[in-house]
């Protein structure tokens, strides 16, 4: 059985008023296929900071985001080794 492992690196960033977090996640393959996503949050000015909170949405949206594009890649090769229909 051959494994194989693919890395994921994510930054997380906050605004100075924790108002805003971002996620950045990017993707390392061993064939150097790749792909960067970007996920966001954004507190309710009327909620207090809790930035665990925001870290937790960021880094799942940047990772749905992340997701959606890789089941993209794999659909457009399926659809390329299908041929013309």
């Amino acid at each position: 059985m051959e494994y194989k492992q693919w890395n994921v690196q994510i930054w997380i960033s906050e605004t100075d008023d924790d108002a805003l977090t971002t996620a950045t996640a990017v993707l390392f393959t061993p064939d150097g296929k790749g792909h960067e996503s970007v996920g966001h949050a954004r507190r309710n000015p009327d909620d207090r900071p809790v930035p665990g909170i925001g870290d937790e949405l960021a880094v799942g949206r940047a990772l749905a985001d992340l997701t959606a594009k890789l089941i993209e890649d794999g659909a457009r090769d399926i659809a390329q080794l299908a041929g013309p229909a």
